[in-house]
């Protein structure tokens, strides 16, 4: 699972998730990319899971860029804990995905084998994303 080295804080408000993305919006490396259409927390596992599913279905050709990072520490208290005694200490870790970020860019294999590569890794996703290809 991807998570920070290291972070100056511990634990992290929960936030909002506000606009579009003003960075990470253009695609930089691959010629094929998943493009969010809907703000969410995407949390570690779910990005690995969708590398691993773009990975396998291209069958190790070409190349994959993961262009989020999960950095924000999510804290959970255990199950029937009362209420008070401060805050749960930190699960897992997540990303805050803004409309418009690249997610995946791919590159190396045809266009059929993105758009269904990048399909399956979108399913394992809890948002909404869109296939872009670079100069379109």
């Amino acid at each position: 699972m991807l998570q920070p080295t290291r972070t100056k804080y511990r634990k992290a408000h929960k936030g909002r998730i506000h606009g579009n993305s003003s960075r990470c919006n253009t695609m930089n490396y691959g010629a094929y990319g998943l493009k969010a259409i809907q703000p969410d927390r995407v949390i570690s596992k779910q990005i690995e899971a969708a590398r691993v599913a773009l990975t396998r279905y291209m069958k190790r050709q070409g190349r994959v860029w993961t262009r989020i990072f999960p950095n924000i520490p999510v804290s959970k208290k255990p199950i029937e804990v009362r209420m008070g005694k401060g805050k749960g200490s930190p699960e897992y870790y997540a990303c805050r995905v803004k409309p418009g970020r690249i997610l995946f860019e791919v590159d190396g294999v045809s266009e059929e084998t993105a758009k269904v590569a990048l399909y399956k890794a979108s399913a394992k996703l809890p948002i909404k994303t869109k296939f872009i290809k670079r100069f379109s």
